[in-house]
């Protein structure tokens, strides 16, 4: 990562995927002796990132921010060198400082000003990024001056904006004095717990002290200004007025990514067909010219370094072939239709073996063949993410399309015509609930009378953000996530990946007969995992492994306070759930861990009949 500027300068270093779940455009990063912000997608080297084809996320993501989307593109990057003033190291992701107050961190000084002020000095380190520091000369010169670190309290507001804690405003009680750059502020701590209530602020002028512990709650309402709409990774503020509140630097509500996720589905029989088909935006031209022409013409093309294996005769004889199916109408399919082609995929009768895909079918363990229709080991998967929006303060609704478009920040000072994405490839399980059984389960009393217990709690939760009514995902899908949630936990036991390795992508919907859990693992390496996932799927372990997931679900080291969880009394979206038994990581859980009861997966303690797994 580099900042902007006349000489950019290396700061650090992330993964390609944590760019879009952690710390994305718009995120703060908390780098060793620095804080930053990821600037917007306006400052970026977009000719050093690459493009990734994926029609179906790109359909998606231009269903979100409009037309003008032309394509997904990686972050930009260049190999490195063993010479770190090479041209890799001017490379990167863009970033700027944010905070720009910085404390002096000597325990006798605590001086706080602006990184601009000329108090601190940047200390550069081409070498070492992690040693990059502002120091502060308060002790000597040299390399015993104490590091000036950020300040520990910033602004934001539900729209999306960020900006510096308002420190002078704030310690003279809303009056900003003449001549502010005469005025030397502190930041000290008079207890050693660190809260907000043993930290103030001071002012040379004499005023006095003002404990940051007003700057929360209702007291912020009167003792903060209105919000100035700042967004510092566009380097604008156009102006909001809306409320702020105080956080801490480093908290986790200062940034929710907002995401789009496919998997590479099979659109041909053979490899060569499908990459003619993934890099149709391209060779669909060659299609009008003449054979020698296009020969020549396609081996100039980016995607000609996986075509060439293939020989160019059979590539244009491919390209014919697919024109000739776009005309007749074959294939034609709903773009934003995400998880319906990944069903048919998954349930398919044979098995597939492509690069990005390969499917393989097993046998149902005998002792679940009463509910489990089927078994699909996924030996290798290319799913591919891309990050359109983010909000502050309150994470986004899971049921992303109903996000308020005031409450998503922009990534670009004006409409984007391309989006950061990053690919992963993996491994997973499939398993297909039967639908006959489901459907006599969704049918009973004791079913119907637990759904009429999370409905209205669902419905409390959307009033209190303001959204419409409905949309409640169902009782099916609330069972499916818990068997999810469940095998998550017992999978991470046995196949050697953290729990917070494995993802879930949940099919639930009665009027398509969609009902199945895919569990599965992905890394951005070229190659992927190793295989220790799609091992438990084989008939000798995976019923052991289902049995053990749905015996440890039966009791909570929380119940009975778990099992008997009201969420109607906070308007929560979640029955017989909490930490201790099937809460996950973000990374895991794609609802944020909502919907999720284990009482409609098995019976608790409290009794109910209405579990899918008690009789």
């Amino acid at each position: 990562m580099i900042t902007p500027g006349t000489r950019p300068l290396r700061v650090g270093e992330l993964r390609p995927s944590q760019l879009l779940h952690t710390y994305g455009v718009g995120a703060v990063l908390d780098l060793p002796n620095l804080s930053v912000t990821v600037l917007g997608l306006d400052f970026w080297e977009r000719a050093r990132a690459t493009e990734v084809v994926e029609d179906r996320l790109l359909a998606a993501v231009r269903d979100k921010l409009g037309d003008q989307v032309e394509q997904l593109r990686t972050p930009p990057y260049i190999p490195e060198t063993s010479d770190v003033f090479d041209e890799w190291a001017r490379v990167g992701v863009p970033v700027t400082l944010f905070p720009q107050w910085l404390r002096c961190s000597r325990v006798q000084c605590n001086r706080l000003a602006p990184a601009t002020s000329g108090v601190f000095e940047l200390i550069q380190n081409p070498y070492q990024p992690d040693k990059i520091r502002y120091v502060h000369g308060c002790k000597g010169q040299g390399g015993s001056r104490p590091v000036a670190v950020p300040a520990r309290f910033v602004l934001a507001c539900s729209q999306g904006h960020l900006d510096d804690f308002p420190w002078a405003f704030y310690v003279h009680r809303g009056l900003v004095p003449p001549a502010e750059e005469a005025h030397t502020y502190r930041l000290r701590e008079r207890g050693t717990t660190g809260e907000a209530a043993n930290v103030y602020v001071e002012c040379s002028c004499g005023v006095a002290a003002r404990a940051m512990s007003e700057a929360y709650g209702e007291k912020a309402e009167q003792n903060l200004p209105g919000c100035r709409g700042r967004h510092p990774h566009l380097g604008q503020a156009p102006g909001c007025g809306e409320p702020t509140r105080t956080l801490a630097l480093g908290a986790t509500n200062t940034w929710f990514a907002m995401q789009l996720r496919v998997f590479s589905l099979p659109r041909a029989d053979t490899g060569l067909d499908q990459l003619v088909t993934e890099y149709w935006g391209q060779l669909g031209l060659l299609a009008r010219l003449e054979p020698d022409m296009a020969r020549q013409l396609m081996k100039t093309q980016s995607s000609w370094p996986e075509l060439e294996q293939y020989g160019a005769d059979a590539v244009w004889k491919a390209i014919k072939k697919h024109a000739t199916a776009e005309e007749e109408g074959a294939g034609a399919e709903d773009a934003l239709d995400l998880l319906g082609p990944e069903w048919t995929a998954f349930t398919a009768a044979t098995d597939t073996d492509l690069r990005d895909f390969t499917t393989r079918r097993v046998s149902v363990p005998g002792e679940t063949r009463e509910w489990l229709a089927g078994v699909t080991l996924v030996p290798r998967l290319r799913e591919v993410a891309a990050l359109y929006g983010f909000t502050r303060i309150d994470a986004p609704e899971w049921d992303v399309v109903n996000t308020p478009d005031s409450r998503v920040a922009p990534m670009t000072l004006a409409q984007p015509t391309w989006v950061p994405c990053a690919e992963t490839r993996g491994e997973g399980i499939f398993l297909r609930f039967s639908e006959d059984r489901l459907r006599e389960w969704e049918g009973q009393p004791e079913v119907r009378e637990r759904a009429a217990f999370l409905i209205p709690a669902h419905e409390k939760w959307r009033g209190q953000r303001s959204l419409p009514p409905g949309h409640f995902p169902g009782v099916r899908y609330v069972l499916l996530h818990t068997f999810a949630h469940v095998l998550i936990r017992e999978f991470a036991l046995e196949c050697g990946y953290g729990a917070s390795g494995i993802g879930e992508r949940v099919y639930a919907d009665a009027n398509r007969a969609m009902a199945g859990v895919l569990l599965y693992t992905a890394a951005p390496d070229s190659e992927g995992t190793l295989g220790g996932l799609v091992s438990l799927g084989h008939p000798d372990r995976l019923g052991i492994l289902i049995d053990q997931a749905l015996d440890r679900a039966r009791l909570c080291s929380s119940d009975p306070l778990c099992a008997g969880h009201d969420p109607l009394v906070h308007g929560r979206l979640y029955g017989a759930a909490c930490h201790a038994c099937l809460f996950a990581s973000e990374t895991s859980c794609e609802r944020g861990n909502h919907y999720l009861d284990r009482a409609l997966l098995v019976d608790t303690i409290l009794g109910g009949g209405a579990g899918f797994f008690g009789r």
